[in-house]
């Protein structure tokens, strides 16, 4: 009984703590639309990746101040900010940097490249070759680079946030599966609304120079994180979230531990949803509730962000291109068809 009330003694002050300091990252949301008109829903899934720690990849036809939201998230947020614009003839030297011979000294001198940073714009990655994906891959997956004969760590927090343009434009590349899989959310970002068209009409009219103001820094990211980890994950949230991904594997629902046949999803799933999905989905879910002022995860908050996680991560078969159907309908089918605890 005493533990019971230890548990939610605990909760109670978590909840407290949490719901102070996730404030600090709603006034960054309201510096950023001094600048940035709509996108609230972009920024959101921005702020809740810095702070879990995963990389973001965005896609968007060119205009829609994919690169200005980024740029004005880290004024916001105070963190060390390199755009990286990919090219076909880019090199991996050109990313993590490389190794220039002395003669004086008969020696090597180590020039680091722009991926020593905290935040990393990688602008329209998928025009990139494979050996610049592949050193990508590196710093991504391990935290670290290699130049030379030398291991490099890289500052924390480090984050990749990548532009992509969609697939059908020309002078594009399909990124890796390994390398899709790295990236923690996959953010698909549309035209603005009429209202807000107008309004940055008018405040392109006035060509305004706006300064944004830091409003944080790198302790409170790391302060967030921490809460983050505290964040109560109920057993049926987790088996709701297993129930998920396994779905997207075989097709099929485990409602009361009997397994049932999705009808829709037959013949339209190629590849299903590495291990990293759950990994990324419970992380996801609880730094959502973190932003939302609580202290523990329900279903909706893996609803919430289980698009962006999945989207990816769910390969779709021929037969499912040659329907017109995308992963997500596929994932929406699966959450439709999955038992909510």
């Amino acid at each position: 009984m005493t533990e019971t009330i230890d548990t939610g003694s605990e909760l109670e002050q978590l909840t407290t703590d949490i719901q102070i300091h996730s404030k600090n990252f709603q006034k960054v949301r309201e510096e950023i639309a001094r600048k940035i008109v709509g996108q609230e829903g972009f920024i959101d899934r921005l702020l809740l990746g810095i702070i879990a720690g995963g990389h973001i990849l965005i896609e968007g036809v060119p205009g829609l101040a994919k690169t200005e939201t980024v740029k004005a998230l880290s004024q916001c947020i105070g963190l060390d900010f390199q755009r990286i614009q990919f090219t076909p003839d880019l090199l991996p030297a050109d990313l993590i940097g490389t190794q220039i011979y002395k003669p004086n000294a008969s020696e090597f001198e180590t020039k680091k490249g722009p991926i020593f940073s905290n935040l990393i714009l990688a602008d329209e990655i998928n025009r990139a070759p494979a050996k610049v994906q592949s050193a990508l891959l590196e710093a991504m997956a391990e935290k670290q680079v290699t130049i030379g004969e030398e291991t490099f760590k890289l500052d924390a927090p480090f984050i990749v946030l990548a532009t992509q343009n969609p697939l059908e434009q020309e002078g594009t590349y399909a990124l890796p599966e390994a390398q899709m899989d790295r990236f923690m959310m996959k953010l698909k970002i549309d035209y603005p609304t009429r209202d807000e068209e107008k309004k940055i009409m008018n405040m392109m009219a006035l060509k305004q120079d706006i300064k944004l103001t830091q409003v944080l820094g790198k302790e409170e990211i790391f302060k967030a994180r921490e809460l983050v980890d505290k964040v109560y994950l109920d057993e049926k949230v987790q088996d709701y979230i297993v129930d998920i991904v396994f779905a997207t594997r075989t097709g099929e629902t485990n409602s009361a531990g009997k397994k049932h046949k999705i009808k829709e999803l037959e013949g339209l799933i190629e590849v299903g949803a590495s291990p990293r999905a759950s990994i990324a989905l419970v992380l996801a879910a609880r730094t959502h509730a973190y932003l939302q002022g609580r202290a523990y995860v329900t279903p909706q908050d893996v609803k919430s962000v289980g698009f962006e996680v999945l989207r990816q991560r769910v390969g779709i078969s021929f037969e499912a291109e040659a329907e017109e159907k995308t992963s997500d309908d596929v994932i929406s089918v699966i959450f439709d068809s999955i038992e909510v605890p």
